[in-house]
């Protein structure tokens, strides 16, 4: 349909200005002060603010083979409650992403499904290099790479392998970067202190500061050394942003980095409270870690804020520590979270707009999204930034049902999200009618 948003307050390439918008086909076909055109929707958007539809860089929406704690249809409507209008979903299902034809049957699901746009990565082993080689780079977003444990067989720690991997690849890059034998070595000498119920504030000692400096240092040298574009999933400490530069234009960066709201949000201290609910990979870390990821996000060091949307259901999560799998769901409120660092005085809500939404367009080259211009894609977003929130259970759209940020109070309202120009979240209520679209790339 056509849809006329008047008063809004519009948050787009560092500036917040009022304006109206008016959207036909899907698309943004004006922007002006003051637009005088009959549509067949008008909002009044008088106190609200007009985002781009975030972009999060990195997902795990557990389909196929792990439906018990989410799908694309559960999360994908978590998304869009938070803004989300597009996601980049990783390789880790069931079966493991590891072929052309099982990637392609993700993007059937996706089209079926998804009420948000969506991507799905081409995951890498020790033995898929062929496979990995065809991958389409003006329509998969990324090749995935788990330089650090993960699931069956993608773990990828053959050098071999990675040589040949960021020498002949012609797709972006993207790393999880944790170093296996000193994750090994730390998980034995904590075994060997506490036995099987190793306290959950272990984490971030166990999955060490140098487990992760190792892997993401010789992922950079790795993309120095052959030109690769590279981009760094999660950056969890200070140590690592040494390898990344404010230097350089975003869109001249050969290899850039990605912070996630949870390490923004928690420390260390986080542990004691909230348990394995907040166990990530990698670790949450000290409060100094996360002071020094906030500095290198707003000075340009780090590029992009996601979420690492990763649920698990509530039994898996209460697991002892050596048990419980690492991951929890955040893509409903990670604006939620930037926007309470925004009333805090933290950082500004041009800055967020930048880092969640047009940051990833121009880290991953997306197709006319991610930003508020004409002839773009209309994926946007209204937000009530006055308004606060309270998580609680019977507000989540997971199909896990918890949070960890249960009873935490945060800011803003998300009332009305647009996805291609569909209003499919709208005060609460979904439309389902339309699903979204598979993201395209300027490569």
């Amino acid at each position: 349909m056509s849809v006329l948003i008047q008063n809004a307050t519009i948050v787009n390439e560092g500036k917040s200005f009022c304006s109206d918008v008016y959207i036909e086909d899907g698309f943004i076909k004006k922007i002006a002060p003051k637009i005088n055109i009959i549509a067949e929707k008008t909002l009044d958007a008088t106190g609200l603010h007009l985002i781009p539809g975030i972009i999060d860089d990195q997902v795990h929406f557990r389909e196929p083979g792990l439906t018990h704690k989410a799908d694309i249809s559960s999360e994908s409507k978590a998304a869009v409650s938070g803004g989300v209008t597009s996601f980049m979903e990783m390789p880790n299902t069931n079966p493991q992403t590891l072929t052309q034809k099982l990637l392609e049957e993700k993007f059937e699901i996706g089209d079926e499904k998804s009420l948000a746009n969506f991507t799905f990565f081409m995951g890498v082993s020790n033995n898929n290099l062929k496979e990995v080689l065809k991958t389409d780079t003006k329509n998969v977003g990324a090749i995935k790479i788990f330089m650090g444990s993960s699931t069956g067989d993608m773990l990828v720690d053959d050098k071999r392998v990675l040589n040949e991997i960021f020498k002949k690849s012609k797709c972006l890059i993207a790393v999880h970067c944790e170093d296996e034998k000193i994750i090994e070595h730390n998980t034995k000498k904590a075994i060997n202190k506490y036995g099987d119920d190793i306290p959950i504030n272990q984490h971030h000692i166990i999955r060490s500061e140098e487990a992760c400096y190792q892997s993401s240092s010789y992922a950079v040298e790795l993309a120095r050394k052959y030109g690769t574009r590279l981009h760094v999933f999660h950056l969890s400490t200070a140590k690592e942003l040494s390898l990344f530069s404010n230097k350089i234009n975003l869109k001249d960066k050969k290899i850039t980095a990605e912070v996630c709201v949870h390490h923004l949000y928690f420390d260390s201290d986080s542990y004691d409270s909230k348990g394995t609910h907040i166990k990530w990979n990698p670790a949450i870390k000290t409060s100094a870690d996360r002071e020094h990821l906030f500095q290198a996000l707003l000075d340009d060091r780090l590029d992009v804020i996601a979420t690492d949307h990763a649920p698990h259901t509530i039994k898996e999560k209460q697991n002892k520590y050596l048990k419980a799998p690492s991951g929890g769901p955040l893509v409903q409120h990670g604006l939620n979270i930037m926007l309470t660092f925004v009333k805090e005085k933290k950082i500004t809500i041009e800055k967020v707009v930048e880092k969640m939404c047009h940051n990833p367009a121009i880290c991953f080259r997306v197709n006319k999204r991610g930003f508020i211009r004409e002839t773009y894609f209309a994926d946007l977003v209204l937000v009530d930034i006055s308004k606060e929130i309270i998580v609680k259970k019977e507000n989540l759209h997971y199909k896990c049902k918890w949070s960890p940020l249960e009873g935490e109070r945060l800011q803003g309202e998300v009332k009305h999200t647009f996805v291609n120009g569909n209003l499919v979240y709208s005060n609460g209520v979904f439309d389902s009618s339309i699903k979204g679209m598979r993201l395209k790339f300027n490569r």
